[in-house]
């Protein structure tokens, strides 16, 4: 009835003549001609969907002719209607999205439960992307890394190169994790507005055991004063698995200036960046005091010449990277030791730095063993000169040696004894 009212107010029906509804048609065995249109759509409006009711009357007469409501009816079934658009035959089948939405659910779970989340090793779970984190008091810097197969030698151990790279990778997220990198190798803001960056004069690295591919090690990193001017950085590499010491290393750090390539005393803005993270504690390694020996053509006994940097040695900096001399410096090295012997320690004193287009010579001298029978010699030690073509020097060092096999007993301590 409230649709009938509303309907009514926008579309106005004529009353009826009051002696209509008592007329009836012979023809139509007494239905009234005066008919309402609500009795037809009763059925339709009991279906459930929404109609509009209105009074319609059926005219008595058409030119004369007496019109019935059954043929009224007829043309009516004859012209049908589409149902009105409202807001309840527009919603979509839900059974329909729901049995999609469901279909959907329950592949994404068949698929879940496929896959493998069991790690196979322990370790995995510790730091498994190796992203890095700060730990102990904020001062300590922490980072994953797993052996890759590209980064193991013909021994199937990790080489140097990698330890070395490992080593530098967590200094630069040391910085960048604390706030301070802003460009170049480690550059504070206060460094960057100074046209200051960092350079390495002195590294010592001891490596007890070397990981083997497939292995996570565990770096640890943190920074102290060294002097007026420097900045001392240790490293500590584990075996995440056993925790057994890996390799221990010590650096010294000074600034230099971009531009001019000179050594730069520390500013007091940089002090005061890089002071809140430094560590009261001795050096991890301690420091090798003894000289390195002047190491020239008549003391060396191998010697390899024409090394030139790639544009790939080049750093952000513009200038080669420190890891690189360390391969630069290995390949005047006997190839005796270096099949049978791996590197257990090695100083690096850095002297200056070279560029792209930089010719060098690499020089070696070995002390300690038979040259002649360093295929059955045992702990080894060689003195490292690599310089440029005109004799400037670039990287002084000195390395040890000892037998591999001292390496597969897990120990330096353990070797085997001599036979009777």
């Amino acid at each position: 009835m409230v649709a009938t009212a509303a309907t009514s107010s926008f579309f106005p029906v004529a009353s009826p003549p009051p002696d209509s509804g008592a007329k009836t048609s012979n023809k139509l065995g007494g239905v009234p001609t005066n008919f309402d249109a609500r009795v037809i759509k009763s059925k339709s409006a009991s279906s459930g969907s929404l109609q509009v009711k209105a009074n319609v009357q059926a005219p008595s007469k058409v030119n004369s002719n007496k019109v019935g409501v059954v043929e009224g009816l007829k043309i009516e079934d004859e012209m049908p209607s589409p149902p009105p658009r409202t807001f309840i035959n527009q919603l979509p089948d839900w059974s329909m999205l729901l049995a999609a939405i469901t279909t959907i659910f329950l592949t994404a779970e068949k698929q879940w439960m496929m896959l493998d989340w069991k790690p196979r090793r322990p370790d995995m779970l510790i730091d498994p992307f190796g992203f890095g984190r700060i730990v102990q008091d904020g001062l300590v810097f922490r980072q994953n890394f797993s052996i890759r197969s590209y980064e193991i030698g013909a021994d199937r151990t990790a080489s140097i190169e990698t330890m070395m790279n490992h080593l530098q990778e967590t200094a630069l997220n040391h910085v960048k994790c604390a706030g301070l990198l802003i460009d170049g190798f480690g550059s504070t803001p206060e460094m960057c507005k100074k046209n200051l960056i960092w350079v390495v004069t002195k590294m010592q690295v001891l490596v007890d055991r070397y990981p083997t591919w497939g292995d996570v090690v565990q770096v640890d990193t943190w920074v102290a004063s060294s002097g007026k001017n420097g900045m001392r950085r240790d490293w500590l590499v584990r075996d995440c698995k056993t925790g057994d010491t890996l390799t221990r290393a010590s650096s010294v750090w000074v600034m230099m200036n971009k531009e001019t390539r000179r050594l730069s005393k520390m500013p007091d803005e940089v002090r005061e960046e890089i002071e809140p993270y430094f560590v009261d504690s001795p050096p991890v390694v301690d420091e090798d005091g003894r000289k390195l020996p002047k190491l020239d053509d008549s003391t060396a006994d191998y010697m390899r010449t024409g090394l030139t940097p790639r544009w790939s040695d080049l750093d952000v900096n513009q200038h080669v990277n420190n890891v690189k001399y360390i391969g630069w410096i290995l390949e005047s090295a006997p190839l005796p030791i270096l099949e049978n012997h791996e590197l257990s320690s090695m100083t690096l004193e850095y002297r200056k730095e070279c560029g792209r287009d930089s010719v060098l010579q690499s020089l070696t001298a070995v002390s300690g063993a038979d040259i002649g029978n360093l295929l059955g010699s045992g702990y080894v030690k060689c003195q490292h000169l690599l310089r440029l073509e005109g004799g400037a020097e670039i990287v002084k060092a000195r390395t040890e040696w000892r037998p591999k096999y001292a390496n597969r007993l897990g120990s330096i301590a353990q070797l085997p004894a001599e036979s009777a």
